[in-house]
């Protein structure tokens, strides 16, 4: 069995329950792994129909633990693949689709796109289902871009309108600008990452932030500077600053090779010289987007507010 990737539309709650009562049965039936991570005010109605016996079956999960970041989100998934090997894995969810910033919700759906290919080898069902009534339209044919299965009143069929990866797959040539709060620290990315790391963790400390967010900033730089090092032009630097709501870190490389806004999306297998640095960073921040053109390519880092989340961790 290989990865299965569906996607649900419902503008009743009714009909939610009955294909998620399904699934869940279903999955109990074949002795399956089967995962629950949908909104607190929905589990309840979802698993009352089973019977106890079914529903001892059910692993509730935390939707906003799945769902603390892209990057955690992806892993988090095939890890839950692997833990099982070969035995299969039904899981119910709700993307956050209908909340976040623009770029926020591109990232979300930039992982819906490639879930297909990151984790085709997996025996995972994933079937992802959307309340209609709070998606616009444009968020609502993006969901239809990037399932190859919807799921309709007569059950799964292929999707004619599947994009995969091509949805989202053009690199933007800058992120879109943020306003700055307060002073802006460029550091410049030369031969000793040591040092570098310790300029970030004494700028991470010098800003209040927690400890575990001076971590995954200084692992996420260090990932990218290395492979600004090895694979791009050698140079370039990494400015650090604060918006709204966040902290926002910028990796520049002066060679514009990163070209694919996907990198890091697919599990790390030691064959891709550009992507194992990247697989981790995106699990050590929030948001990651990759931007440029051939004067040069830019990481740009998201460091929420917040430390929740954390417990995905790193695959």
């Amino acid at each position: 069995m290989i990865f299965e990737h569906q996607g649900l539309l419902f503008h009743r709650e009714q009909r939610f329950h009955e294909v998620a009562q399904q699934r869940l049965r279903s999955a109990v039936r074949e002795d399956a792994h089967a995962v629950l991570a949908v909104s607190a005010c929905r589990v309840a109605a979802l698993t009352e129909g089973l019977s106890a016996p079914e529903r001892a079956r059910v692993h509730v999960t935390d939707r906003a633990e799945l769902y603390a970041a892209p990057g955690r989100t992806l892993a988090f998934l095939h890890r839950l693949a692997l833990v099982h090997g070969s035995s299969p894995v039904a899981v119910i969810a709700e993307p956050p689709l209908s909340d976040g910033s623009a770029m926020e919700l591109r990232e979300w759906l930039r992982l819906e796109s490639v879930l297909s290919t990151a984790l085709a080898p997996t025996p995972l069902r994933l079937l992802c289902a959307h309340d209609a009534r709070g998606l616009a339209p444009h968020v609502r044919s993006a969901v239809r871009a990037t399932h190859p299965v919807l799921v309709g009143p007569d059950g799964p069929r292929p999707n004619g309108g599947y994009l995969g990866t091509a949805a989202f797959g053009v690199r933007p040539t800058a992120p879109e600008p943020l306003p700055t709060a307060g002073p802006v620290h460029q550091l410049e990315i030369g031969q000793s990452l040591p040092r570098l790391r310790r300029e970030l963790t004494g700028l991470g400390r010098a800003a209040g932030w927690p400890d575990v967010r001076v971590d995954d900033l200084v692992v996420a730089v260090n990932e990218l500077a290395a492979n600004v090092l090895e694979h791009g032009a050698g140079k370039g630097t990494v400015t650090v600053w604060r918006a709204p709501g966040r902290w926002v870190c910028d990796v520049f490389d002066e060679d514009g090779g990163l070209v694919d806004p996907l990198t890091g999306y697919r599990p790390a297998d030691g064959t891709r010289p550009r992507g194992y640095g990247l697989w981790i960073t995106r699990q050590t921040c929030d948001f990651l987007e990759i931007c440029g053109s051939a004067a040069g390519s830019l990481v740009r880092l998201h460091f929420l507010d917040r430390v929740g989340g954390r417990a995905v961790g790193v695959v």
